[in-house]
């Protein structure tokens, strides 16, 4: 995506104002933190970056225990302490960066560590490298056990432009199918990785993990700030407390922030009053003033990609005009997050959208900060998911819903989940869709809702051409299941491909990366579970926006008794057009009941109909009160049967109702 430049310059005034002190679980609880005790060269800011399910989480309780920020249990007690959402505890997944400061002593001197926790799957990058551009170091986690997957590679390029320090970590030693041995050569192949640097830990037992403290301390460099210089600070996070309200996540690169101080940023021209200050250790603990080279800093600004690790200021829309002389300006360079997927929402009862509507706002809104700040904020915003795009749409057959971008298939159904478990929202959600250029004679429009899409008619007068997105694709995987990945690669339109070997040397259990060039819409459905299912569960797979490219597509309407119904259109490949309609209209066969009369279910692109399931009528037993007599008196009443049914038909409509809509969009089409 095309880098997004955003400038943010802070003016102070001081002003007085107390901050509330959270429940946490710190080993010592009367101990407040002092952050005028850590000048910047006793400061380390790093992230830990690895593949999904390498144990991210499970290294961050590790280090909280070890430094005491929170109390040893028996092993294993503490899991998951800084995944705070449900939908994080019930999948074992962190699908949100989170942050905590830590105080670490070492050879006699007291050092500030502050962390954050990224997550590890694909459509979640954008967290990572907002996180990364806080730190000055990052902790590369590989499993011993599995090697280098997809995200690893990935995450570690992310690091590597940032110009960051990145120590590799290997975990899972404690297991017995770990090779650390064979890992750090992938490593030293896949990286310019020195076996020598790599550091062996189980995080899960703790082993090894007072060596990454100690690597934290004397590989990561301190961050380069001063007290001296006016105002300059980050904000990469925030969310909203419906008490208290925006609480935003800075980077403070110089200067110092007090509570009480008012502030106005430079991009927006928008003033702040600054009403608490503190730090993550790991919940909110007060502190008198933000220091140079600290993270976790909160205040109210519209800044859609930004960065820091862990200050907390509580602020608010002020309308006071005085302010100071100091001011400084920050550009920042950095690639903002592109929406890949886009899917309707509907409540399952059409007298809920508002309700629906006002949920997915609370879940949504975390980068409307300065639309808000002037206002009462009337509609509570739970302000926690940025990356989310909403626009409202009507359906003939749904009623009143949004349409609303994801950055990816999981992202899409975290956010789902999040609606029906923290709001108890009952919806309905579309098949998902990505984005298309539709190239007319006179003009470019994209297009991410199949209703938008031109009908066939149009592309013989005013539509030059369409383009779809696609994406570069890595796929690791043994040896073994690469003629599979190479066919199920193929079988989506996959273009360019190649591959290499990553291990060093050719071994049994050599492992190869596979590259090609796929389009978007081919991956953003079953794609991910046909890659599992062919390798066993051993290939890792991740993906990078590679723009887009011409392509055959077409819009693919479907008709219940010759009329369209638009929320079940969809957007196909040439290729693809039989199997699709076939598999389309033997759902909706079994899906729609059965009507008084026969019920044609058409699958149909322009005017073509390229596949046909009939749905019988229900047929009521006219002859059965008929006792005797001639047979022209049975077929005098089946005669007016059959023409009441005809006519029927042609006034009659079919009425797709509410659960035929999620037994179909529940399942995948393909």
């Amino acid at each position: 995506m095309l880098p997004v430049w955003r400038q943010v310059g802070f003016k102070l005034i001081p002003l007085f104002r107390s901050f509330t002190i959270s429940s946490c679980s710190r080993a010592d609880p009367k101990e407040v933190l002092n952050t005028v005790e850590f000048p910047c060269d006793s400061i380390r800011n790093f992230s830990i970056i690895a593949h999904i399910d390498h144990g991210k989480s499970t290294l961050a309780d590790r280090l909280l225990e070890l430094t005491g920020t929170i109390s040893k249990k028996a092993v294993g007690s503490n899991q998951q302490v800084l995944d705070k959402l449900k939908v994080e505890r019930e999948r074992g997944i962190t699908v949100k960066a989170q942050t905590a400061s830590m105080m670490h002593v070492l050879n006699a001197r007291k050092y500030l560590l502050n962390l954050i926790d990224t997550p590890g799957h694909v459509d979640f990058s954008w967290e990572v490298s907002r996180s990364l551009a806080a730190c000055q170091g990052a902790l590369l986690l590989v499993d011993a056990t599995q090697g280098v997957q997809a995200q690893s590679i990935s995450v570690f390029h992310i690091a590597k432009e940032r110009g960051i320090t990145i120590i590799p970590v290997l975990n899972k030693i404690d297991m017995p199918a770990s090779q650390p041995e064979r890992v750090a050569l992938q490593l030293q192949s896949t990286f310019g990785v020195n076996p020598n640097d790599v550091l062996h830990i189980s995080a899960k037992t703790g082993q090894g993990v007072e060596a990454v403290l100690r690597a934290i301390v004397e590989r990561i460099p301190p961050p380069s700030a001063s007290a001296e210089k006016p105002l300059k600070a980050l904000l990469f996070d925030s969310h909203y407390d419906r008490y208290r309200g925006v609480i935003s996540l800075v980077s403070l690169q110089d200067g110092v922030i007090r509570k009480g101080d008012k502030i106005a940023s430079c991009h927006t021209r928008k003033k702040y009053e600054v009403q608490e200050v503190g730090v993550m250790h790991p919940e909110e603990v007060p502190t008198s003033s933000l220091q140079p080279g600290q993270t976790t800093v909160q205040l109210i600004l519209e800044i859609p990609s930004t960065l820091s690790v862990h200050q907390w200021i509580h602020a608010r829309f002020s309308t006071s005009k005085g302010y100071g002389k100091r001011t400084s300006i920050f550009a920042v360079k950095f690639n903002s997050s592109g929406l890949q997927v886009y899917a309707g929402i509907f409540a399952v009862d059409t007298n809920d959208f508002i309700k629906l509507e006002e949920s997915i706002k609370r879940v949504r809104n975390c980068l409307v900060l300065s639309s808000i700040a002037s206002q009462e904020v009337s509609t509570q915003l739970v302000l926690t998911d940025r990356s989310v795009s909403v626009q409202r749409e009507s359906s003939s057959a749904l009623g009143q819903g949004c349409r609303l971008g994801f950055l990816g298939t999981l992202h899409m159904d975290v956010f789902r989940q999040r609606l029906e478990d923290e709001y108890d929202a009952s919806i309905i959600v579309t098949a998902p869709t990505v984005p298309y250029k539709i190239i007319y004679r006179d003009k470019t429009v994209v297009v991410s809702n199949p209703t938008e899409f031109p009908e066939a008619s149009d592309f013989s007068s005013s539509v030059k051409e369409v383009q779809e997105p696609v994406v570069k694709a890595t796929v690791i995987v043994p040896e073994d299941y690469l003629g599979e990945m190479m066919e199920l690669c193929f079988a989506h339109r996959a273009e360019s491909l190649d591959h290499r070997y990553l291990d060093a040397g050719v071994t049994e259990s050599a492992r190869i990366i596979l590259t090609c060039t796929i389009p978007l819409c081919e991956i953003v459905t079953d794609f991910f579970d046909k890659l599992k299912s062919k390798s066993s569960g051993y290939a890792s797979f991740d993906y990078e926006d590679a723009g887009y490219q011409r392509s055959d597509l077409s819009k693919m309407v479907f008709l219940l008794n010759g009329k369209p119904v638009d929320a079940l259109a969809l957007i196909v490949h040439r290729s693809a057009q039989q199997d699709v309609a076939k598999a389309w209209v033997k759902k909706l066969h079994k899906v729609i009941p059965r009507q008084l009369f026969e019920v044609p279910i058409q699958a149909a692109i322009g005017k073509k109909i390229i596949a046909r399931e009939t749905l019988k009528a229900l047929r009521a037993d006219v002859t059965a009160g008929l006792y005797g007599g001639h047979y022209e008196r049975k077929m005098k009443h089946l005669e007016n049967q059959k023409e009441s049914k005809r006519r029927m038909k042609r006034i009659g409509s079919v009425d797709l109702p509410q659960e035929a809509f999620f037994d179909i969009l529940s399942t995948k089409a393909r």
